[in-house]
């Protein structure tokens, strides 16, 4: 079995692997847990609140479900900017052939360490903090059979 793949990763890509892992972390409860007592604080003392502390609530309740995600979001911006070009991958039975530009490299399937599939990503890591970026929009049809392929090379 083959699975081969051209692509390049968008601002979104990058964002969206951020989000999962800032929020699937003990900083995201930390982020839900201040958001949710801010709210909380924001609707019990509103009325009482001064103009300054309107601004402070509003910007505590903004801070980590709206403005948080728009810095995230811009900072993967500029990393996609830096992508000049396309990733060409390909997987098969030996393991993962990477082409970038006259760049190529193989890896085998025990240097691979894991597979994490998330509702719009697959990544497969080659180190704890290095991997391929695999979205949606490029695995298509093939998503689920594309990970049930590496999960099995990786388990081997």
């Amino acid at each position: 079995m083959r699975f081969e793949y051209t692509y390049r990763n968008t601002g979104l890509d990058l964002w969206q692997l951020s989000m999962y892992y800032t929020y699937g972390s003990m900083v995201g409860v930390c982020n839900v847990i201040f958001t949710a007592a801010v709210w909380v604080l924001t609707v019990i003392r509103w009325g009482e609140a001064g103009d300054f502390m309107r601004i402070a609530l509003v910007f505590g309740c903004l801070l980590f479900p709206v403005i948080q995600p728009f810095m995230v979001y811009q900072k993967a911006r500029r990393q996609a900017a830096g992508i000049t070009q396309d990733t060409k991958i390909a997987f098969d039975e030996r393991g993962i052939h990477i082409a970038v530009g006259e760049e190529r490299s193989d890896l085998d399937w025990r240097s691979i360490k894991r597979v994490s599939k998330k509702p719009t990503l697959i990544i497969i890591f080659s180190d704890t903090t290095h991997g391929f970026i695999l979205p949606n929009r490029i695995l298509g049809t093939e998503r689920e059979k594309f990970y049930q392929f590496v999960a099995s090379k990786i388990k081997k």
